[in-house]
């Protein structure tokens, strides 16, 4: 099984302060459960149009907010148990999601190097490494408090899946999410039932 880790540049003031201090251009971090990102899950902004109202969000990947968004999609091989662990853990989250706030404050100590642990508060890189770390997937040797979202572009067990246009990559023409390939047992099976056709054909017409 297999996890995706997002990491977009949604082009926001937000975005474009942190952006000055990690120098990355990549600076939100998202968790999938599925390539086509129709299960993603942050913490950011609960309203495209309003920067101030942030928290738990199940994200829509074509929406509004990720319109124009530059990213790199990164996936990493887990076991069962591993992404049930992950996901579990979205999920408990999920359902107490009025209870939890943005970590502003944890932004502050990121760019001073000071781990801030705040109650049911994250931004968006701490979220994903906790998740991570709920299944045994330790991408840094720092707290999550401190992990930014090129630190989880660094763990050796991702790879790069994609790097360009957020809307290019949920395109159905993709090459990740086209559809399935037959594979070589029933391309054999047609060219047989096929060539049996043609010589039955040809036999009968003469």
């Amino acid at each position: 099984m297999e996890v995706y880790i997002v990491l977009t540049d949604t082009g926001t003031l937000l975005t474009k302060m942190i952006r000055r201090f990690t120098k990355y251009p990549l600076n939100h971090a998202s968790i999938s459960f599925t390539k086509e990102l129709d299960k993603t899950y942050s913490f950011g902004r609960k309203r495209a149009n309003n920067p101030f109202i942030g928290g738990f969000v199940k994200e829509d990947m074509n929406g509004k907010l990720f319109r124009n968004a530059k990213c790199a999609v990164y996936k990493c091989s887990v076991s069962e148990f591993e992404y049930k662990q992950m996901l579990n853990g979205v999920k408990k989250i999920e359902v107490e999601k009025q209870a939890y706030k943005y970590n502003f404050i944890g932004l502050f100590g990121v760019l001073l190097n000071k781990k801030i642990n705040r109650k049911k508060a994250f931004f968006c890189s701490e979220f994903v490494a906790t998740i991570l770390h709920t299944g045994g997937i330790i991408v840094s040797s720092k707290n999550p408090s401190l992990v930014k979202p090129n630190d989880l572009a660094a763990y050796e067990k991702f790879s790069l899946v994609y790097e360009g246009e957020l809307q290019a990559y949920l395109s159905p023409t993709c090459y990740h999410i086209s559809p399935e390939l037959p594979n070589e047992g029933e391309v054999r099976s047609s060219f047989i039932e096929k060539a049996k056709y043609i010589v039955s054909y040809k036999f009968i017409a003469g």
